[in-house]
């Protein structure tokens, strides 16, 4: 059953991190800003190879974030 729930942790993690390059990419930003979202959705993926779980509540605050229109400036 646990491998059960993985999978759709996993499944789950890879579809809001679709959405979340998706929301990027529709930012109308500068493009050091998108490069900078992007490179923390890669941290991100890179993440979910070695903790799920932990991946999966960065993503949540990455979008929280995004929703809440915290975004970085061009600088950070």
């Amino acid at each position: 059953m646990e491998h059960d729930g993985q999978l759709q942790l996993y499944t789950a993690v890879a579809n809001q991190l679709k959405e979340a390059h998706a929301k990027v990419r529709a930012l109308q930003v500068p493009e050091g800003v998108r490069m900078a979202l992007t490179r923390k959705l890669l941290v991100i993926t890179a993440a979910a190879k070695h903790d799920l779980a932990a991946a999966a509540r960065r993503l949540e605050r990455f979008n929280e974030d995004l929703d809440e229109g915290r975004i970085p400036d061009e600088d950070h």
